[in-house]
Parts: structure tokens; sequence; C-alpha cells
């Protein structure tokens, strides 16, 4: 049997579900959860707390095993490989930033930027790394250690870290969560740029402003997608994101899942 590979499709997950066993009653984090992200998109997702967002995340990324289902990142099926191979396609394929930055404050901007490819064993390409810098507004700030940018500087400095080997997917875990409004303005312009020349964004947050800067927004409640948003607005979000906090509420004073 062949099978035919959407070269349109980024990341994709299968029935992908999630329990944790906590000794007592399972807590089921997902559920059966069924995601296409197109390649080139900007995809936010959004949801209460417990609604499964960080553990769709990090099982999208490698970084947990699910308990059972398929994620697929272009050819490779994650959820298949080991945990060496794993960590490759972590370093290779998919890049990471945090709402901590996750900065080496005794590197200069673009020794912390190259990081991940000398892990790799790879010589960075300075003049490329230069360029990327430049591309994120920092062309004047690579000899700068952290302590010496603002929060906002510092944000840019881990989206060019995690775009610098070049990977398929860009993972963003409420990476404006630690920034004023007008730092958060900057780095979210600069991932809404970065969407429009084809690098593929998943954001995680919890700020109808950030989520209205992508192409969808998927809102998970219980560990299920219940709504999707393409072309949001903050308003239409905030909307949304109120009517599943009040559900949740109920949902807890009464026992019952979403």
């Amino acid at each position: 049997m062949t099978i035919t590979i959407d070269k349109t499709v980024a990341l994709s997950t299968t029935a992908l579900s999630c329990t944790y066993d906590t000794g007592g009653t399972p807590i089921h984090a997902l559920r059966s959860v069924d995601l296409t992200i197109r390649r080139g998109s900007f995809t936010a997702i959004m949801g209460p707390s417990g609604s499964g967002k960080t553990t769709l995340m990090h099982c999208a990324a490698g970084l947990q095993k699910p308990t059972s289902g398929s994620v697929h990142l272009g050819d490779s099926e994650v959820t298949a490989l080991d945990e060496k191979s794993l960590a490759r396609l972590r370093r290779v394929a998919i890049g990471f930033v945090f709402q901590s930055f996750n900065l080496l404050p005794a590197l200069t901007v673009i020794e912390n930027v190259e990081l991940p490819v000398r892990l790799e064993g790879i010589r960075p390409d300075r003049a490329a790394t230069e360029r990327l810098l430049a591309r994120v507004g920092l062309g004047e700030r690579t000899s700068h250690r952290p302590p010496q940018l603002s929060g906002g500087q510092q944000q840019r400095v881990a989206i060019a870290r995690a775009l610098i080997a070049e990977p398929a997917v860009v993972f963003a875990d409420e990476p404006t969560g630690a920034l004023d409004l007008r730092s958060a303005r900057e780095v979210l312009t600069l991932l809404r740029e970065l969407a429009d020349a084809g690098q593929t964004i998943i954001m995680v947050t919890h700020d109808p402003a950030a989520a209205a800067y992508s192409d969808e927004v998927l809102f998970l409640a219980d560990g299920r997608i219940v709504d999707r948003l393409p072309d949001p607005t903050s308003r239409d979000v905030a909307v949304r994101m109120s009517a599943l906090l009040d559900q949740a509420e109920r949902a807890n004073a009464t026992g019952v899942a979403l």
C-alpha cells in the first residue's frame, strides 16, 4: 500500500489521548484529539486552566509521550521515535519559544542563538546568524548579553534561537506572558511576520489580544477541541473564552465533564 504525504500539512495528530494516573481517579488531559496544522500558518491554542493546552503542545512537540494516538511532523511519525531520535528531531526540526526566555546570561546574543547548532555538532554559519538577528531586529545587539537587554529583546533572541536550525514548526508557549504591552506587541508582530513568510507557528496563550495575531484559534476544554475561530479578533476570542470559562466553572461545580 502506498501512503501519500500531504506536503501542505506541517503537523497532524490522530486520536491523540493522554491520561495521567494519579493513584486515584485518572485525569484525561487529552481525549482523542484530531488536528491538522497547515504549513506557514499561525495557530493559537486557548482554553480554561486544565483544558489540555500544554499537554497538547508537549505531545505534538515530542516532549511528552501520549497514552495513545499518533503525531506526524511532516513525514516523521513523532510518536514512533525512540528517545535518541526524538531528541535529534527536537534539535533540528522543532523550535521552542518559552515565556521565561531560557537564555544563558554568560553568553552573548549571538552565542545564545547559535547554541542549538553547536550542540548538534555543527559549526554555525556566522554570517547567516547575523542575518537572522538582523531579521528579528537585533543586528546591533549581537555582542550584548541577556541582562543588558529588555524583556522584548530577550524574547526576540529566543525566537532567533528557535529559528536557527530552520525548523518545520515553532512552538511558542505563552511567549508574551512576561512582557509589557509594547514588548508583547513587538514580539507578536514578529511572529506574524514570520508566519507570513512561511514559518509554521503554534502558540499557546491565555491572551485574546495575542490570539488575534493568529490565522486561527483552537479552543480546548476537558481535553477536546470544542471550537475553532478563523481570522480571529480579540473581541471574538474574549467572548468565546468567557463562555468556556463559565462552562468550566459549571462543570467543576457539578462534576460533569464539558
